[in-house]
């Protein structure tokens, strides 16, 4: 761990598997707190009184908005993390220091315009992204605090990367569990005490995230890592900026493109269902979340060990550090699979109680996670190709799968077969996404054992 400013050259020296589950642990953990973050306000929203399926349903299609305030806020501050952990790996610590008050600046003028142009249209989005009559109230009552605080969310997630990037996971970790289990106090107080219904569970989350980001701006003022504030907190250098928006490309045009899938899918499952189908959606998503955040902590715990090897072209320790990752997603993966297709029903109850919304739910679950096992492949080796700086292929991949394969699925497919078409375009996508991946990956493993080879 870097300790008292010291960079992480542990990094190059220590045995791969001790790394990764020193760097990994902390980023699961802190990954499946986060994707229980989101849970809990649909689990409290879902059980609101008389409105439950509604206000689910209205939650859910605030998943676009969401995905796309992610995708920006993945270009600034996984570029960054990215970029530091490759320059620390150079031993390039002036350059490192000045990524920091980049991500500050570009995460405030990038946040601030996403909220103000967002809530200007607002109504129209929520409509353009599945909402009915019946839905919008509670989707417009969330998103408008969610957006008002959306600075405050880019920037504690932007600094807690870069926490977990210059070599302190479990601070990192730390921070994202004290927010969840605050959010879990904090939900039902707001909620149901205060009767603020889906605007309580928003205004939670926000007061959260902003004691944590509080935090974050304290630690990198005080001079405890080798990464911290000069004598400003806001800065910009356009080449950073370039390079690190570069790196985090990737991560924001799959995010961007998750938008515009869950869009398509809330507007086909109106077109072929209802709105309770729309809420399902939401109640997979979730569930399924639970596990990809899973293998996203296994991505963080990789990321670091992989960028800063590559910098010091030791090709061998990031084909080590990848194989041991794609162990363990799959193993993931497997778990989620077994729960999908075998509980689905346990895990549905979670969300709600109402026996038409479960049933849909439980049928669309097992369809769409029938593939699951194979996608922490996908994502393990996506993130390899962004961890190395290989932009395009990253790129490439983030897209094959949401949209070059399951775009055109959830056009042609309903054609057929109705409502069922909408759940199995995700597992005809897995397959075809698989196979290109794999391709990939395979060439770039040869590229890491030549290039340690040759030196």
């Amino acid at each position: 761990m870097t300790q008292g400013g010291k960079a992480p050259v542990e990094l190059e020296t220590r045995k791969i598997s001790t790394l990764l589950k020193e760097y990994a642990v902390p980023g699961i953990i802190a990954m499946t707190a986060s994707s229980l973050y989101n849970m809990v306000d649909s689990i409290y929203i879902g059980h609101i009184k008389d409105v439950g399926s509604l206000a689910i349903s209205g939650l859910a299609v605030t998943f676009p908005i969401m995905n796309l305030g992610s995708a920006i806020g993945t270009l600034v501050g996984v570029g960054a993390s990215t970029l530091v952990s490759m320059l620390l790996g150079q031993k390039n610590y002036v350059t490192a220091n000045k990524v920091l008050p980049n991500v500050v600046t570009l995460n405030v003028v990038l946040g601030a315009l996403f909220s103000v142009l967002i809530l200007a249209f607002l109504k129209p989005v929520l409509f353009f992204f599945g909402a009915s009559e019946a839905i919008y109230p509670f989707a417009r009552d969330y998103m408008i605090i969610i957006l008002a605080g959306f600075i405050i969310t880019h920037l504690y997630f932007g600094l807690n990367s870069m926490i977990r990037a210059t070599g302190n996971p479990r601070l990192a970790m730390g921070l994202t569990l004290f927010t969840v289990i605050l959010n879990a106090i904090l939900d039902p107080i707001f909620i149901f005490a205060f009767k603020l219904g889906v605007q309580g569970a928003a205004t939670a989350t926000i007061l959260c995230q902003t004691l944590s980001l509080a935090y974050c701006i304290w630690y990198f003022a005080s001079g405890q890592n080798v990464i911290r504030f000069g004598k400003r907190i806001f800065g910009f250098s356009a080449k950073i900026a370039r390079t690190s928006m570069g790196i985090g490309l990737g991560p924001f045009l799959m995010n961007s493109a998750a938008c515009l899938v869950t869009m398509f899918i809330n507007q086909q499952l109106r077109a072929y269902g209802s709105d309770l189908a729309i809420g399902a959606y939401g109640i997979i998503g979730r569930i399924s979340f639970l596990f990809l955040m899973v293998v996203m902590g296994i991505n963080q715990g990789m990321q670091p060990i992989a960028s800063y090897n590559y910098g010091a072209g030791k090709g061998l320790r990031v084909k080590t550090v990848y194989q041991l990752s794609v162990f363990w997603a799959t193993v993931v993966c497997l778990v989620g699979f077994v729960i999908c297709e075998v509980f689905p029903g346990h895990a549905v109850s979670i969300f709600t109680n109402d026996p038409e919304l479960k049933e849909i739910a439980r049928h669309g679950m097992r369809i769409m996670n029938c593939t699951f096992p194979i996608i922490g492949f996908q994502i393990v080796s996506t993130n390899l190709f962004q961890c190395l700086g290989m932009v395009r292929k990253s790129i490439f991949l983030s897209l094959s799968r949401q949209l070059i394969f399951l775009l055109p699925a959830l056009y042609i497919l309903p054609l057929s077969f109705g409502i069922e078409g909408v759940w199995a375009s995700y597992p005809v996508s897995d397959l075809l996404a698989f196979i290109c991946t794999l391709i990939l990956i395979i060439r770039l493993i040869r590229h890491l054992e030549k290039s340690e080879t040759a030196q």
